[in-house]
């Protein structure tokens, strides 16, 4: 028997797929207690992510993203990397009405491009690197007013763009994920999103 005859009527899977595009730059922070970030030439990730990094580690302590948890509980790190669309940071310009919006300002690790809709790309998407690193996505990022701050900081004689930036940004902030095979990213490399088979579950 087909498996396919076992799945509910009305349960429509979309099969699996591979889109591709390319890094347009790699980024780390300067220190561990600043949110921003500076370009580097080549981005080494390992197991824990980025070494020395802000977000780097095999745990971190929940926050105001994990209300399930007391704040500081010690869990696993899922957000290790945080991956950005250049199509989507000027869409997002363009909705705050700002001339630019630089993905240092909010924290970004790699750029991509050539990806549609990456904020989009559903959790256990294996993103492939030329170079050999894989990062397994967990989620899309939610836009912050922390990352919101970030931005007014570059604007001053704007008001309230820290409280946009969760606005306009809903959907178009990127993902986060975590190492799954360490390597050596650089820009100009391929990256190739290897995205699983997808369905909507259903309530009871």
């Amino acid at each position: 028997m087909d498996q396919l005859d076992l799945l509910p009527e009305d349960l429509k899977v979309s099969p699996a797929f591979r889109t591709s595009g390319t890094v347009d730059g790699v980024y780390r922070t300067v220190a561990a207690d600043d949110f921003a970030t500076e370009a580097i030439k080549a981005l080494e990730v390992t197991f824990e992510g980025i070494p020395g990094d802000r977000h780097g580690g095999f745990t971190r302590k929940s926050g105001g993203r994990e209300p399930y948890y007391p704040r500081g509980t010690d869990m696993c790190n899922e957000r290790q990397i945080s991956i950005l669309s250049a199509e989507e940071l000027r869409e997002i310009a363009a909705r705050m009405e700002i001339p630019s919006l630089e993905p240092e300002w909010i924290g970004a690790n790699i750029v991509v491009s050539g990806i549609p809709r990456l904020s989009l790309i559903p959790p256990r998407t294996r993103l492939v690197f030329e170079g050999g690193a894989v990062i397994r996505v967990d989620g899309d990022n939610a836009p912050c007013r922390i990352a919101g701050a970030g931005i007014a900081a570059h604007f001053p004689e704007r008001e309230g763009l820290d409280l946009a930036f969760p606005q306009k940004a809903r959907r178009l902030r990127g993902l986060v994920g975590f190492v799954e095979v360490p390597g050596t990213i650089g820009a100009g490399e391929a990256m190739t999103a290897h995205v699983p088979e997808q369905w909507i579950y259903p309530r009871a």
